[in-house]
């Protein structure tokens, strides 16, 4: 299938799971690195959405599952969120709620969502945000980068999250999905050549597999994680927004559903 006929039949799974699981979607998104503007040709589909029940779901005392896991393989990775798991984890500022609202691949949203969108970035938090995206580039440098061999597209899972981090930093709102958009507000210039060759490679290659370390773009890694380590040190912790716009929103989406 090409990329139109497996979106459509995105479309077509989106509804089979409002219907077999008697849901509403209210918003569904591409996560991984199509939305991030740096999918290679044989990358999966990272559908993801929030959804909501019937407001009697909500009232039993029984333990509920608050998630759905409904296709992994390689075309499709599909899953999402309850929105009151979301609506959760927007209170403690989680990033990938962040991250869903400002996907630009959207491939199914709702004015329900529009309620949420009109509040959520009230809940970010700076030092929280920071903090993840630190680290995600720690844990993927250390893992992939650091020998003289290296796994070639992981430095995209590196610069990413520290770009993301001087986003939040400068401007201190959750950053862009679109790794250009990064790139051109907080790439250093030197950088610029020897990523965009890396990053036209992985573009056009399945696999890029491995290859020999890239001592600028390393150093450059070394350098930021030390700088956003200390930054990140100095920051203050923030205190977390009170519940009451989240719950007369919960309670506006049951009611309008």
């Amino acid at each position: 299938m090409n990329e139109k006929e497996i979106i459509a039949r995105i479309q077509e799974k989106l509804t089979e799971i409002e219907q077999k699981e008697n849901i509403k979607i209210l918003h569904c998104v591409e996560s991984g690195s199509r939305s991030w503007g740096f999918a290679s040709p044989d990358s999966d589909f990272d559908v993801r959405f929030i959804y909501i029940r019937k407001p009697e779901f909500y009232l039993s005392l029984e333990k509920t599952r608050d998630f759905i896991e409904w296709e992994l393989n390689d075309v499709y990775d599909i899953n999402g969120w309850d929105i009151q798991k979301a609506l959760r984890l927007l209170h403690n500022s989680n990033p990938t709620i962040f991250e869903w609202n400002n996907s630009p691949i959207v491939y199914r949203t709702s004015p329900m969502w529009e309620k949420v969108r009109e509040i959520i970035n009230d809940y970010f938090l700076t030092r929280t945000g920071m903090n993840h995206y630190l680290s995600t580039a720690k844990h993927n440098y250390k893992e992939y980068l650091k020998g003289e061999e290296v796994r070639l597209k992981k430095y995209f899972y590196v610069l990413r999250p520290i770009l993301a981090c001087r986003w939040i930093m400068n401007r201190n709102c959750p950053p862009p999905m679109l790794f250009s958009d990064l790139t051109k507000a907080e790439l250093d210039p030197k950088l610029e050549e020897p990523v965009n060759k890396l990053l036209e490679l992985k573009m056009q290659t399945p696999e890029i597999g491995t290859g020999k370390r890239i001592d600028i773009i390393n150093e450059y890694i070394d350098e930021q994680l030390v700088f956003l380590k200390d930054k990140l040190e100095t920051m203050e912790k923030e205190e977390q927004k009170s519940w009451e716009k989240l719950d007369g929103l919960f309670l506006s989406l049951l009611k309008n559903n």
